[in-house]
């Protein structure tokens, strides 16, 4: 779906944001590019849609180079959500999801009509359709945001620390909602995020990046806990992993014990009780 091939990208002054960087993301999966600000997560990103171009190397979506590609109808088919949901501020809720329709030729009518269904996909009452951004919550924006990314029918969503200005909870409950989302939709997520945890709920498969773009291990989040690569990568992952269970996306949790280190794994028993190996 997505495919990175030995991109690189130095900005205007010799700043090399991104060194020889290669990955695929699957169809229908969610990839996360964990790692610190400065790392390269998201120039990598806003290279699928165009919004930055590679100073070499060949990015893919869908099977073609983006570099042959429109770039306004590529950027119409791919959904962005932005942290605090970049909505337009004098447009009401209803109207934010609609852009993107509106824009491609649907019908006024229509595209109200998929707001609607959006909101409920979302889990907004309707009556939010008439609001403006400033009149919502943080939670209420993002989920906002979610929407008009999907209100295109896009099949590729790409999410830049999109929870990241968020209280805890609120953020827990948009990481379920978007796992939810993901699998009724069988959306391609490409998602950046600095969160350890974030990034383990929520990726089939994680890329810990250093300097550069640099891929230090990548892989599910099991597989990152239990077999790291590196000093660096088990420094990363075992960060605030202390003395409890660590979800993992898909089922099951990973047992560390009081420095991080992986023990065990934790498995669904009978009566809904979890069992230790």
């Amino acid at each position: 779906m997505i495919r990175f091939d030995h991109v690189s990208k130095t900005y205007p002054g010799g700043t090399r944001a991104v060194e020889d960087f290669s990955l695929t993301v699957e169809r229908g999966s969610t990839t996360v590019f964990l790692g610190t600000s400065g790392c390269g997560k998201t120039t990598l990103m806003r290279m699928v849609n165009a919004m930055v171009t590679p100073t070499s190397g060949t990015v893919f979506v869908r099977g073609r180079d983006v570099a042959g590609e429109n770039p306004v109808h590529l950027r119409r088919s791919i959904g962005y959500v932005l942290q605090e949901g970049g909505l337009f501020p004098h447009r009401t809720v209803a109207d934010n999801m609609a852009t993107v329709p509106r824009l491609e030729g649907t019908p006024a009518r229509e595209a109200r009509e998929r707001a609607r269904e959006l909101l409920d996909l979302v889990g907004l009452e309707p009556d939010l359709a008439r609001r403006y951004p400033a009149q919502l919550s943080g939670g209420q924006r993002q989920r906002v945001g979610v929407a008009r990314a999907l209100a295109n029918r896009a099949d590729i969503l790409l999410m830049d620390e999109p929870f990241g200005a968020l209280d805890p909870l609120v953020r827990a409950d948009l990481q379920r909602e978007l796992k939810e989302i993901q699998a009724a939709l069988g959306a391609t997520i490409l998602f950046v995020t600095h969160d350890v945890d974030e990034a383990f709920t929520l990726g089939d498969q994680v890329a810990v990046l250093s300097r550069g773009g640099r891929i230090e291990q990548v892989g599910a989040p099991s597989d990152l806990l239990s077999s790291p690569a590196s000093e660096f990568v088990a420094d990363f992952v075992g960060a605030s992993r202390a003395a409890r269970p660590v979800r993992l996306a898909g089922s099951g949790s990973l047992l560390v014990d009081e420095e991080g280190t992986p023990v065990g794994t934790l498995t669904p028993g009978s009566g809904g009780e979890g069992t230790a190996s």
